[in-house]
């Protein structure tokens, strides 16, 4: 985390002092910020009485840190200061079909007094982003929101990233979703009357909406919530081998690739060549070379196109709600599924201004609780306590359309 921190700080000094000229030929002036707004809400009008009655966050005017309002450098500090709450997990290894195993990190939460039995306790499954898992602050902060309410939390690390081994040449990507059909599988199994929800950050995000899509009716879950997914992973490269872009993100996420390829080395050798992924300089080099081979693509750019989950949105049958950032790096704005979102009486889509891929920071001192946490804890309690109130708005709106 320290190396991780002196990069940043690093790419900061070289930004602040002198290269401010960047930044001013791109699309907006970050020396000249817009005045504070709402989010924009894009849903059916069912779903948004249903999201402002028990959302009421998504009403909000959302006033990002005065400092660091750009997208890129919310994105930064936001890995810099942002505090990570406390959290005990239990650990928990499962085994996959083909012989692999998954990380589930637990936090059962037995001391619910909102909910004493934990048969009948809602469970609130989170995905990590990239090169994420249970540790990272965005996931503590999910966590302590849940189990706030009383609710229990599992998290679900891909395969080899959670200092487990990789027991098989296979890895994880956004359009496989079998490892978290297991998982699904596995926590009905164990809690079968217990409510499940889904919470998807970036890549997370994109594994729970292609899963939501493949599955339909029968996905197990009772609604998702997605944070800054990349809706169009071409677009999404190509925003991130920008050359500022690169420099900030991309080059260092393809370390993190990098690095868990070589903690694996032996085991994924069998089926790639491992010193040529190991020069992988981008995250797109690094899905040609390994991502898309592993999972049986033709190209990256097959692979690609069956990640992105914008289109698949009309497959989906639960409640979703998707947060994303305007100024997001990661995920451009003109990639948006805002015409299809907008045909759908079970998909949300809001849209801040500013807040970068993974950030929302506001305050002088952005190191709490922020815009994404309450979103986080609203919609969990909204979805779990309302339950009757969610499906009227939905059974509604599709009666609407018939």
């Amino acid at each position: 985390m320290q190396s991780t921190k002196n990069h940043f700080i690093a790419i900061l000094i070289h930004i602040m002092c002198g290269d401010l000229t960047i930044y001013l030929s791109e699309e907006q002036n970050p020396l000249n910020p817009s005045p504070p707004q709402p989010p924009v809400l894009i849903c059916s009008q069912s779903f948004s009485a249903f999201l402002h009655k028990h959302c009421p966050v998504v009403s909000e005017c959302f006033s990002p840190t005065p400092w660091c309002w750009e997208g890129r450098l919310q994105t930064l500090i936001c890995v810099l200061l942002k505090t990570k709450p406390p959290v005990s997990y239990r650990n928990e290894l499962i085994r996959t079909l083909d012989g692999g195993q998954i990380s589930l990190d637990w936090v059962d939460n037995q001391t619910s007094t909102t909910y004493p039995e934990s048969s009948t306790r809602p469970t609130v499954l989170l995905l990590p982003g990239l090169t994420g898992n249970s540790q990272q602050s965005y996931v503590r902060h999910a966590v302590t929101q849940a189990t706030r309410h009383g609710y229990r939390c599992v998290v679900f690390n891909n395969r080899g990233v959670s200092g487990e081994e990789l027991l098989t040449p296979v890895t994880y990507c956004a359009a496989n979703t079998s490892d978290l059909e297991r998982v699904v599988q596995h926590v009905k199994r164990l809690h079968p009357h217990a409510p499940l929800l889904g919470a998807g950050v970036s890549l997370g995000g994109m594994i729970l909406l292609n899963y939501l899509a493949r599955k339909r009716g029968d996905s197990g879950m009772v609604a998702g919530i997605t944070i800054s997914v990349a809706w169009d992973a071409i677009v999404s490269s190509d925003s991130l081998e920008k050359p500022l872009n690169w420099l900030l993100f991309n080059s260092y996420l393809t370390y993190g690739l990098r690095r868990a390829v070589s903690r694996h080395r032996k085991v994924l050798e069998k089926v790639v060549d491992v010193d040529h992924v190991l020069k992988a300089r981008t995250i797109r080099e690094f899905d040609e070379r390994l991502t898309s081979v592993v999972f049986g693509y033709k190209s990256c750019v097959d692979y690609y196109l069956d990640a992105s989950p914008g289109k698949k949105l009309p497959q989906t049958a639960v409640p979703i709600l998707c947060l994303n950032a305007a100024d997001d790096p990661f995920s451009p704005k003109n990639a948006f599924p805002v015409s299809v979102v907008q045909s759908l009486p079970n998909v949300a889509l809001l849209v801040t201004a500013h807040g970068g891929h993974i950030a929302f920071l506001q305050g002088l001192f952005p190191r709490g609780e922020t815009f994404m946490e309450r979103l986080f804890g609203q919609f969990f309690h909204a979805a779990f306590e309302h339950p009757r109130d969610l499906q009227r708005a939905y059974v509604h709106e599709c009666q609407q359309q018939l």
